[in-house]
């Protein structure tokens, strides 16, 4: 049999079997630093499609980071059928200041497509789509809730996507959420060129979190094995089918004031029940907040002081909230107990 041909990337010749990290130039920093996009490409022996896993989009935003820091340490990746392109800090600038946005000011994640000749934001953009996303068939692009805000592990495709909810359910993450398209965001920008996107949220910004990194984890390798480019004997068992949910809704402070929750990430609520309460500091005026729906708590405020109209929690709508509760703890044992997962196991 022929041998399968070298993937080329910036000029790179990048033999089957082999593996090889990539510097895209992008900048220089005021000093003329150099500020490069980094991907390591993973080609495989074999055919088989060609798959890109990206982190740090939102310069804060760094579990994904991690995420794929072990994913690329996987032995799985040894037997490879296609071509991986994993780039763990897109926004290399908010990474660097650990920040959300590029110095611009600009959001990335809402500067796509972008032009070859436009802002910092909108160059980025452009490289990373036409370098790394425009050559795959599918993409899984990770975040974070932003700081001081966590999320329960949970994976976003578009409500019409047909293969992509297929892929998001063999994640295996606790909760698939219908999440429409926004314009200038990567998953819009994919959906044009033909790509197929999962978005994984799960943790919070500039914090590790390990059952969300397990969790990421886990979920990319069991895509990689729906898509038949990994070995079945390298892929984590989901022990629970993920919920759907089709719509969510917002839990905002009725007032400003100390917020103490007595609902986390994970459980499930249902609608009018009392879920935190926010009262002034010197505890004389106490205001209820009430669920709006009943569903699974997928996201939550961590800091205690808020104002009136911030947003305390994230609730999803599923058919059954005590089963998507239960998922969660079956699928936090899991991960918890799966020795592929352990970093002694990864090499």
């Amino acid at each position: 049999m022929a041998r399968r041909a070298a993937f080329e990337i910036d000029g790179r010749q990048i033999a089957a079997g082999t593996r090889e990290t990539v510097e895209l130039p992008i900048s220089v920093l005021s000093d003329h630093t150099p500020i490069a996009l980094s991907v390591h490409v993973v080609h495989g022996a074999r055919p088989g499609p060609t798959v890109f896993v990206s982190a740090a989009v939102h310069g804060d935003e760094i579990i994904g980071v991690e995420v794929i820091r072990r994913l690329l340490r996987s032995p799985a990746l040894q037997h490879l059928a296609g071509t991986l392109m994993c780039v763990p800090v897109v926004n290399a600038f908010g990474f660097i200041s650990h920040q959300r946005y590029l110095p611009d000011r600009r959001d990335l994640n809402r500067s796509f497509p972008g032009s070859a000749n436009g802002s910092l934001a909108a160059q980025l953009a452009h490289k990373f789509l036409t370098q790394i996303v425009a050559r795959c068939e599918v993409g899984i692009d990770l975040h974070s809730a932003s700081i001081h805000r966590v999320n329960l592990p949970q994976i976003r495709v578009a409500p019409d996507a047909g293969r992509p909810l297929e892929l998001g359910l063999a994640f295996g993450a606790p909760i698939v959420l219908l999440s429409e398209l926004r314009d200038g965001s990567l998953r819009a920008a994919a959906r044009e060129l033909g790509v197929d996107m999962l978005l994984y949220e799960a943790g919070e910004g500039l914090r590790f979190d390990e059952l969300a990194i397990r969790a990421g984890v886990a979920g990319i390798l069991r895509v990689l094995r729906e898509l038949r480019m990994t070995p079945r004997r390298h892929t984590p068992v989901s022990r629970h089918q993920s919920s759907v949910s089709r719509s969510s809704v917002w839990v905002r402070a009725p007032a400003g004031g100390i917020l103490r929750a007595y609902r986390t990430i994970g459980d499930s609520v249902a609608e009018g029940e009392v879920i935190a309460c926010v009262s002034d500091p010197f505890g004389e005026k106490d205001a209820e907040v009430c669920s709006r729906a009943g569903g699974l708590i997928i996201g939550r405020a961590n800091l205690p002081v808020v104002n009136q109209g911030d947003a305390l929690f994230h609730i999803a709508r599923v058919a059954s909230p005590q089963h998507a509760e239960d998922g969660v703890e079956k699928i936090a044992v899991a991960l918890q107990s799966d020795p592929l997962l352990d970093e002694d196991e990864i090499l």
